[in-house]
């Protein structure tokens, strides 16, 4: 048991580290143009497991796409160029984090607008729940009048007369 844990504990790290798919027939002979592909690739979303980026996935059209990168890196395109490339050939759908746009202002504000709306919806239940409680909590308190209170005694005594006390 003891040598399952102790491998466990070895091995318990490296699950979450991220998967790179990169192969090594990928990989440019360039560093820098490497880093720079890397980094890329980082942004750019896999449009086959979609909540991937391309350089985590294994997806053959991820691998295509790692390659389009490098092709146009060594092409001599800034970073900038190839994402504006590979938005026109496959939309903003391929940037994991979009840009901040007035076609994606929705997609921005949502965040911030639920958060709004879901502050606003407490401090309303909450003020709701306190008007609701302070009349009870006002009756609870209020004392009975004379008539009420012998009432309530001959209740409590026909009560007890019949054996339910």
């Amino acid at each position: 048991m003891r040598a399952f844990l102790a491998s466990l504990l070895l091995w318990l790290p490296l699950l979450g580290a991220p998967a790179f798919a990169v192969a090594p027939d990928e990989v440019l002979d360039d560093p820098a143009l490497e880093e720079r592909a890397r980094a890329l690739s980082a942004e750019l979303r896999c449009m086959v497991c979609q909540n991937q980026s391309i350089d985590d996935s294994d997806a053959p059209l991820a691998k295509d796409l790692r390659v389009l990168v490098r092709e146009r890196l060594v092409a001599g395109d800034t970073d900038g160029q190839v994402i504006d490339y590979l938005v026109s050939r496959y939309g903003e759908f391929v940037l994991l984090k979009p840009r901040f746009a007035w076609h994606t202002l929705g997609l921005w504000a949502a965040g911030p607008i639920a958060l709004v709306a879901g502050i606003i919806a407490i401090v309303l239940a909450l003020r709701n729940r306190s008007r609701r409680g302070a009349p009870v909590a006002a009756a609870g308190s209020a004392k009975l009048s004379e008539s009420e209170e012998e009432r309530l005694k001959a209740l409590l005594e026909k009560r007890d007369g019949d054996g339910q006390g």
